[in-house]
């Protein structure tokens, strides 16, 4: 008797085995949505790794809050822009990044020569401003950045003020009270040296820069003043330490509200560097699809236009650029973009960093 129910006990098992795999292996259309369906609710639940260098003054957490708000997890990684570039070209083997948003072009540009982005056309790409996306689609523009030239009209007369980045460098009245940036991992850093080095593009000079412009770019940081550690550009502004540097368009509302400070704008001949803060696709992320539900979601003109709103930001997609605040209006009202040849930028910049690094600093 125990043999037979062993045998019958065999046989019902079997008998459910192949019912569970006939259930599994039906090859219908709903099942495979189902399917589908269900794998995509699972990996909307998964972290997606974003790295920035754009997460300061509360974007950082106000992204995270409303992401979560849509069903996306992130987890915010920041650093400065030339960290952020080398650490994700030194992982690009084992990458650790789903979503990179907030470098400028160069760092972009530099990113896809190394292979570390996936290309993607988000479903607002066509709303951006022209010329400002990869044509390749390897990334897209977020926030337009003016990095603005300014005084702090309590320490500095307006008749007293620079006409430029220029005067900074060869004028001895302004030596000791001025902001010059030594921390050339950052992107603001890198773009303040493009602006000055471009105005002396040389085929024939070192590094393709005349040997004026070496001259000039030394003796700004000999004649500036460094940003200690513990503090930031806009306490040493504040406090009169250094009023006179650059200000990031897209910082200044917190700023002013925060340090009480109304600064004033100087708009150089030359132009003011304009950089735009674009999103990509991390080559290697295990989660490419819903990495681009997260870009598709963060570049549309709702969530940009709320975060122009909340952040005083001049946002490059079109359809968002009506929540800009008055402030930020104001802001680039004056501003004229300075030409800079950003290919011959992006070729040199990391020499040119070197060069500074090892010789100058």
């Amino acid at each position: 008797m125990g043999k037979k129910w062993k045998h019958v006990s065999l046989l019902f098992v079997l008998f459910l085995a192949l019912i569970l795999t006939a259930c599994g292996n039906g090859g219908t259309a709903s099942t495979t949505e189902e399917t589908e369906n269900i794998s995509e609710a699972t990996n909307k639940d998964e972290k997606l790794v974003v790295y920035t260098n754009s997460n300061s003054d509360g974007r950082g957490e106000w992204l995270v809050e409303e992401a979560e708000k849509a069903g996306f997890n992130i987890e915010i990684v920041g650093a400065g822009g030339g960290d952020l570039t080398n650490r994700l070209i030194s992982e690009k083997a084992k990458p650790v990044a789903d979503v990179v948003f907030g470098l400028n072009h160069m760092f972009f540009e530099q990113l896809q020569s190394e292979d570390v982005l996936l290309p993607y056309e988000p479903a607002w790409a066509g709303e951006v401003e022209e010329g400002i996306n990869d044509p390749d689609n390897y990334y897209h523009g977020l926030v337009k950045q003016a990095l603005i030239l300014s005084y702090n009209p309590e320490f500095v007369k307006e008749e007293d003020a620079p006409e430029g980045y220029l005067d900074l460098a060869n004028k001895e009245e302004f030596a000791g009270i001025y902001q010059a940036r030594d921390d050339l991992g950052a992107a603001t850093s890198k773009v303040i040296v493009a602006g000055i080095l471009s105005q002396f593009q040389d085929s024939n000079g070192e590094l393709g820069i005349s040997a004026e412009g070496w001259e000039t770019i030394e003796r700004y940081f000999e004649n500036g003043v460094q940003i200690p550690e513990g503090e930031d550009y806009s306490t040493m502004f504040a406090s009169g330490k250094a009023p006179i540097g650059t200000m990031i368009s897209g910082e200044l509302g917190a700023k002013t509200e925060q340090y009480g400070t109304e600064p004033a704008f100087i708009h150089p001949e030359a132009g003011t560097p304009l950089v735009v803060e674009s999103v990509g696709i991390v080559n290697g992320t295990e989660q490419e699809k819903l990495a681009q539900e997260f870009i598709d979601w963060f570049g549309s003109a709702d969530v940009q236009g709320a975060f122009a709103a909340e952040f005083n930001a001049m946002p490059a997609n079109t359809k968002a650029q009506g929540q800009v605040t008055e402030f930020q209006k104001e802001v680039f009202a004056d501003v004229k973009a300075q030409e800079i040849d950003w290919a011959f930028v992006t070729e040199n910049i990391d020499s040119w960093v070197e060069k500074l690094e090892l010789e100058i600093f």
